[in-house]
């Protein structure tokens, strides 16, 4: 599976095709825009229908009107070069269109969105992700055992879209194979480490019974006694055999090839590549010089709070001694699994209930704390899985169980607010039920703005007195010094020829994290150029307007309609985000 540039759900920016069916027509406009805002509004549906065929798994947990859930994605190169002539007859259409005529109105929003999305995309294409497209977070492997616990059953239609689904994974695999074949003729390649961690992972998906297997999830939810049947031999004789014919491919021919090196500078234009996918995912242009030292520079702000809390709170411990205590001390792990889950309860409870204090639109769902399933909890991090739209299934927060005696508590909370409420959960969630907006706006998700104000959230937090103790608001800290870290490890590694080594040791200098979790975030970050760097280059721009705001409106400045201001549009791109403040600063005065 290609990684591509929006995807919902911070599993990231990976997008499917409809397998081997034509991408859908857009949706009849229906406003009563002018005709340059119909054409901007047809086309920003175009991208969001594009993206739900591309996207089995949103589509599938979002669960929109009309769906069907019986398509993968073919994701051939045939599929790459018909999708990317489509994104370009939707920007000729956008560059035919007065952006001043619009205004404020919907049409306005789903031209500034539309359009920095497919200038983003477009300007990706150098990297040629569909090439070298082994992950071991996001990767196809995961991303179809994930549908599959969320592909709807329950009537005769469904049960036939479901075994439809699924037959297609050997056809995908195959196509997979094939795009693999020919980036290792072409030059690109994916990270060895990385590959033998997705082979470990097909290691555990394919071993144990059907019943035992994370596909067997649509038979587990309706266990009609001729779809269990059904689905047994389909897992049994179709999706078993075809992960296990991908894992040998890569043990057998893809590893023996794969690149030694840890940055994507190493694939043909790789500098052109991690500049791209820097602007991917933050929505901003930035080189990777900038966001090294817009790093560093945090990194510093960071250590000086951090000093000051040791010296308030633990006799003014050196901090990466405090750190060390945090991160090894048995005063400070997690005792079970059950204590994992109980802190990241009893934080999601606390948030909630402090919700009105900062905010005048609230979420309108509520959300559940799951673990992550087996076969994923050793290369994942805790993450957040959206509510689909007509309440089939509730918003979950997947929290990692995987050694938690290993873990660190004071990271716990930090975490939870990051995930739900007020991160995640909070400003997805409010994305998704404002139907006034245009749809690319409630439905695509960009990580500059999204995972931007999630880290934002964990700060807000502290504001309105969420954490328990100051060992959590240490870990708070160290949180956002990780996401700094991000800055500097990530442009290290792609850039700046930076070793695996040095990478996990500058994130266990300045952070609370275990040596195995800051593995396995190196890990991440060498699979998925640029990615890391959203977080704190959204936070920075979401915080500089806000104290842009207070220092403009004095008195007249209101948290709550500053939040709401900010969240009312969905993901919006960071420079749209900025001019949208900037006007409300500018009518509010």
């Amino acid at each position: 599976m290609a990684v591509r540039p929006v995807l919902l759900v911070f599993l990231a920016a990976l997008t499917f095709s409809a397998c081997g069916a034509p991408a859908p027509a857009p949706r009849p406009v229906t406003s009563a825009a002018p005709a340059s805002g119909a054409q901007v509004l047809a086309v920003a549906d175009a991208i969001v229908d594009d993206q739900f065929a591309e996207s089995p798994d949103l589509e599938t947990r979002l669960r929109p009107p009309g769906a069907r859930y019986d398509h993968l994605p073919g994701d051939s190169l045939a599929d790459f070069a018909a999708r990317e002539a489509r994104e370009d007859e939707w920007r000729a259409t956008l560059a035919s269109v007065d952006r001043s005529a619009l205004g404020s109105t919907p049409a306005g929003l789903a031209y500034d969105i539309a359009n920095e999305t497919l200038a983003a995309r477009k300007q990706a294409r150098v990297c040629r992700y569909e090439l070298w497209s082994v992950r071991q977070m996001g990767g196809f492997q995961v991303q179809f055992a994930d549908l599959a616990q969320s592909q709807p059953v329950g009537t005769p239609e469904l049960r036939a879209q479901a075994l439809a689904r699924f037959a297609k994974v050997p056809s995908y695999v195959t196509t997979q194979i094939a795009n693999l074949r020919e980036g290792l003729r072409l030059g690109y390649a994916q990270n060895d480490g990385n590959v033998k961690q997705v082979i470990d992972q097909l290691d555990r998906l394919t071993a144990g019974s059907p019943e035992e297997s994370p596909f067997f999830g649509p038979a587990a939810s309706d266990p009609e006694p001729a779809f269990r049947a059904k689905w047994k031999a389909l897992v049994d004789n179709e999706l078993t055999p075809s992960l296990t014919k991908y894992r040998d491919f890569l043990r057998d021919e893809y590893l023996p090839r794969a690149r030694k090196a840890f940055g994507v500078s190493a694939n043909p234009s790789g500098a052109e590549c991690y500049r791209a996918s820097i602007r991917l995912y933050t929505t901003v242009p930035m080189d990777a010089k900038a966001i090294h030292d817009s790093g560093l520079t945090e990194l510093a702000h960071l250590e000086q709070e951090m000093t000051a809390l040791s010296a308030k709170s633990f006799g003014g411990v050196d901090v990466r001694a405090l750190l060390e205590r945090f991160a090894h001390d048995p005063a400070y792990l997690h005792k079970d699994a059950a204590d994992v889950t109980a802190l990241a309860t009893a934080s999601v409870t606390r948030a909630q209930a402090a919700l009105p204090r900062a905010f005048g639109i609230l979420p309108t769902a509520a959300v559940v704390i799951d673990p992550i399933p087996k076969y994923q909890e050793r290369t994942a991090a805790a993450h957040y899985r959206p509510a689909a739209l007509d309440g089939s299934q509730p918003a979950a927060y997947r929290i990692r169980l995987y050694e938690p005696e290993k873990t660190s508590v004071v990271l716990g909370e930090s975490t939870a607010f990051h995930e739900t409420i007020p991160g995640h959960h909070l400003q997805i969630n409010i994305a998704n039920s404002r139907a006034e907006n245009p749809r690319i706006a409630r439905f695509l998700f960009n990580a500059g703005f999204g995972e931007g104000w999630a880290l934002y959230a964990e700060r807000l937090a502290d504001e309105l007195g969420l954490y328990s103790n100051d060992a959590s608001r240490m870990g708070m800290l160290s949180n956002a010094a990780w996401r700094a870290c991000r800055l500097i490890v990530d442009s290290g590694l792609h850039a700046f020829g930076w070793s695996r080594d040095r990478a996990i040791a500058l994130m266990l200098e300045h952070t609370a994290m275990s040596p195995a979790q800051a593995a396995q975030e190196v890990d991440r970050y060498i699979s998925w150029p640029g990615q890391a760097t959203a977080y704190m280059t959204g936070y920075l721009e979401i915080a500089r307007l806000r104290t842009e705001a207070e220092k403009a409106l004095g008195a007249r400045f209101d948290r709550k309609q500053f939040h709401d201001r900010v969240l009312e549009n969905g993901a919006v791109p960071l420079p749209v985000l900025r001019k949208r403040i900037e006007a409300w600063i500018a009518a509010s005065r």
